[in-house]
């Protein structure tokens, strides 16, 4: 009879907590998911109140899109530059603004502040930034790198964009590395300083082994969001020039919206959706594989 009542206890405690956030998730997450997917197998144009059920035709159709899979090797590019650059940094800046030096909590908001910017804001200031004051440094001082417009040219807009994206990303990143080596155990690293463990060797074989959680979810987080970027694309390049920088979520809203064939580009939102999930679980898996206890 206890164990009935403690279960009873215990199920209306979860409903009164965490009821209203599952149904919310239920209502707007999952109800949405799988309206998605029925709505892949149909011709709607996102804006009729009817559609037909057209089978495996929209899978075709996306499969064949030789611009879906070109932004979609495009968009791999940015998030491997983007992972990797952004970590790195981040990494970096926690790593020296934990070693107790005077005024590092300014350098800490000052490296945050980017990341409460919204992208689109974002794009237009960095915008204004790469066409009009960098060029204007390059002709004054005669600096080749800064002489012409960074958006003007495939290869450079695509650095652009990356340079803004680990500009905003870094400082949130910066944030969960700096709650990593802040809670590493003060003894474990004394001990390595009196084997010889310091400067590099100290990094490599200490500090990133004993933070490798903290590295599973940064890393699973700049994978999520360069994956995901719109906004900066939009704002920053609106995938120009000549769709060099068209990034596949840009790709998949204007084949669902501006193009008006929402069924082609719910399917490559799908697409795009198990792909990611494929990559962020495989990471997650071989990033928990290296943590260590202290």
């Amino acid at each position: 009879m206890k164990k009935k009542n403690k279960a009873l206890k215990n199920t209306m405690s979860f409903l009164v907590f965490a009821g209203p956030a599952v149904l919310v998730f239920f209502a707007v997450i999952l109800v949405a998911f799988f309206n998605g997917i029925q709505l892949t197998f149909t011709d709607w144009n996102g804006l009729s109140d009817s559609y037909q059920y057209i089978g495996l035709t929209n899978y075709a159709n996306a499969l064949s899109d030789t611009a879906f899979w070109d932004s979609l090797g495009r968009t791999f590019k940015y998030v491997v530059c983007v992972v990797a650059f952004t970590n790195i940094i981040a990494f970096l800046i926690a790593f020296f603004l934990t070693r107790g030096y005077k005024g590092q909590g300014i350098f800490r908001v000052a490296f945050f502040t980017p990341n409460l910017i919204g992208g689109v804001v974002l794009g237009i200031v960095w915008k204004f930034v790469f066409s009009q004051v960098f060029t204007q440094i390059g002709s004054k001082y005669g600096m080749a790198l800064f002489k012409n417009n960074w958006l003007s040219t495939p290869d450079s807009a695509f650095i652009a964009l990356v340079v803004v994206a680990v500009w905003q990303l870094a400082g949130y990143l910066m944030l969960i590395y700096m709650a990593g080596i802040i809670s590493l155990p003060k003894e474990v690293q004394e001990a390595a300083r009196l084997d010889g463990a310091v400067g590099w060797k100290n990094i490599r074989h200490i500090v990133i082994p004993l933070i490798m959680p903290s590295v599973t979810i940064a890393v699973f987080m700049s994978i999520k969001t360069a994956f995901m970027a719109y906004d900066v694309n939009l704002a920053l390049t609106n995938g120009g020039p000549f769709q060099s920088t068209e990034l596949v979520a840009m790709r998949v809203y204007n084949e669902a919206f501006q193009a008006e064939n929402y069924g082609v580009g719910q399917t490559e939102a799908l697409i795009l959706f198990a792909i990611v999930a494929v990559i962020s679980i495989i990471q997650v898996i071989l990033t928990k594989s290296k943590e260590v206890e202290a």
